[in-house]
């Protein structure tokens, strides 16, 4: 889906929060004159995929569309589930414990990816590729920022970290030990 930001009535950042609240997983590139660097993170934060600000080349935008379209996954499940942290992709809901965590669709995304691949290591440049795309510069520190948030959700007052730092290579999702 291409959204724009400046609609008539209900905006591009709260039509996206919606279609994300209610289970749409499509990818959503916004495309927009807003260009300042609050709006690319609100249009992210709320759900969007990618952000384009205009004026832009019909040849970005084509690469852009392209991008999204290989980074989507035709086998997400339904349900995802690593020892006692579960995930459903169509309510975005996660829990841990049994216990209800609310988190942004940019961090359910980032905990998903990990999720679906435990003990997986994935290398910062994978998951900005991945999640932001090409809006983000390698030395960017979003990835730092975004697990650090999903540590305080996911681990709150726990002391059995699902999230790991491999020192050197990158993050992942603890395997759940075997019985």
């Amino acid at each position: 889906m291409i959204l724009d930001v400046i609609l008539p009535g209900l905006d591009g950042f709260a039509t996206c929060s919606t279609l994300r609240n209610t289970g749409f997983s499509a990818p959503i590139l916004m495309l927009t004159a807003l260009d300042e660097v609050r709006d690319r993170v609100n249009g992210l934060d709320r759900g969007a995929d990618d952000y384009l600000a205009k004026p832009f080349s019909m040849d970005e935008l084509r690469a852009r569309v392209r991008a999204l379209g290989r980074r989507r996954s035709d086998d997400r499940a339904p349900r995802t589930q690593v020892g006692d942290l579960e995930m459903e992709a169509a309510t975005l809901g996660v829990w841990r414990g049994g216990r209800k965590i609310r988190l942004t669709a940019r961090e359910f995304a980032l905990l998903e990816l990990l999720a679906r691949h435990p003990g997986q290591v994935f290398a910062r440049e994978r998951l900005i590729d991945s999640l932001w795309g090409a809006d983000y510069a390698p030395e960017s520190n979003i990835v730092e920022v975004y697990i650090r948030a999903l540590r305080r959700k996911v681990d709150e007052g726990r002391r059995d970290g699902l999230i790991e730092t491999v020192r050197g290579s990158g993050y992942r999702i603890r395997a759940p030990e075997a019985t």
